[in-house]
């Protein structure tokens, strides 16, 4: 389906954009203004990756291999959509369980390198999308 391929691309790159240029400790200001720094942007964006990285793991583009076709950009999003949903729930989380801390704290230190993964697969899933694992 083109509109899954689309919506992968532009979950992946934005996805991406977020998680390295992120900070994780920056403050937000409540007010009316779009912010990309938004926790409510980066829970609609991470649910949105993960779903999309689900749906298109099922129907691979243009009649390619199921599983293989689209392996890569399916797993970045399912990452991604981890990274920023975990990251919004530890951000307003106030419960100190120590097993999600520590996956949290594993998860969130490499936020920039999947970050630059995510844009690189991003661009190369947009450049070459009849490449077998792209």
């Amino acid at each position: 389906m083109i509109q899954l391929y689309f919506l992968s691309i532009l979950c992946n790159g934005l996805s991406g954009y977020v998680l390295f240029t992120g900070e994780e400790e920056e403050t937000i200001e409540k007010s009316m203004k779009f912010s990309m720094n938004s926790p409510v942007f980066h829970l609609v964006l991470g649910i949105l990756s993960a779903v999309t990285g689900v749906l298109k793991l099922l129907s691979p583009f243009e009649n390619r291999i199921p599983i293989l076709g689209d392996l890569v950009p399916s797993l970045a999003g399912v990452v991604a959509g981890i990274i920023l949903v975990f990251g919004v729930y530890r951000h307003n989380s106030s419960s100190d369980a120590e097993t999600l801390d520590r996956l949290g704290v594993a998860l969130l230190r490499f936020r920039k390198p999947i970050g630059v993964g995510l844009l690189l697969v991003s661009l190369l899933h947009f450049l070459f999308p009849q490449a077998l694992f792209l």
